[in-house]
């Protein structure tokens, strides 16, 4: 398989018309192989609009969504970046590319050991993976100019929204399926923040994401 062929078209034919024109993240995504952080059984697939199967019940978000969540965060280079569920760590490495520093949290052991392998092949310096339950809130290098949960929550922890930076921004995936909404939050101030509606998904949830209450009859 052509890798380099299936990459632009990847980008020339689901994630340009998707309206993700940020030259930046293009380009971040056309030098990330992809087809390396995939498991194995899926490399002749990392390249279609589906998500892959990592194990434990974790995927990869699909490339256009991907590439929309990129470019919503409008990445600095001084950036310091946190993301929840660092599943193959794909995503990590272009936040590293487009921003300064990552932390990146995976509940999952065996996931994170693989993201770190996959990391170490393609120079993934400025990225530290921490193992642990980044569900409700984390803060080991708080405050963070950006922060992106990778899977989607019933109900947006304002833990999250308080470990960002006055001007940072947060990525979430808020809803049940099978319509769920991507959110960007910004705060403007020390008790004020804005939220825009990005478009809509259908992903699997945060592991031991919090649960709204739910009526019972």
């Amino acid at each position: 398989m052509n890798f380099e062929q299936a990459r632009h078209n990847m980008i020339e034919q689901q994630i340009r018309p998707a309206e993700v024109l940020d030259q930046k993240v293009l380009d971040v995504i056309a030098a990330t192989p992809r087809e390396d952080f995939v498991p194995v059984n899926y490399r002749n697939l990392a390249f279609v609009d589906m998500m892959i199967p990592l194990g434990h019940g974790q995927t990869m978000l699909t490339p256009i969504m991907e590439g929309r969540m990129l470019q919503a965060l409008a990445l600095r280079s001084t950036d310091n970046v946190l993301e929840i569920g660092t599943g193959s760590g794909y995503t990590a490495a272009m936040l590293a590319k487009l921003g300064r520093r990552v932390t990146t949290v995976e509940i999952h052991s065996a996931l994170a050991q693989q993201a770190q392998q996959n990391l170490n092949r393609h120079g993934g310096r400025d990225v530290t993976i921490e193992i642990g339950d980044g569900s409700r809130d984390w803060h080991s290098d708080a405050p963070y100019d950006a922060i992106v949960i990778g899977g989607s929550v019933p109900l947006m922890p304002n833990s999250y929204k308080s470990r960002l930076k006055i001007g940072g921004r947060l990525f979430a995936i808020v809803g049940d399926s099978p319509v769920m909404e991507c959110v960007l939050i910004t705060r403007l101030g020390e008790h004020e923040w804005t939220q825009e509606a990005l478009f809509e998904t259908d992903v699997p949830a945060l592991v031991n994401a919090p649960q709204p209450q739910r009526f019972t009859f």
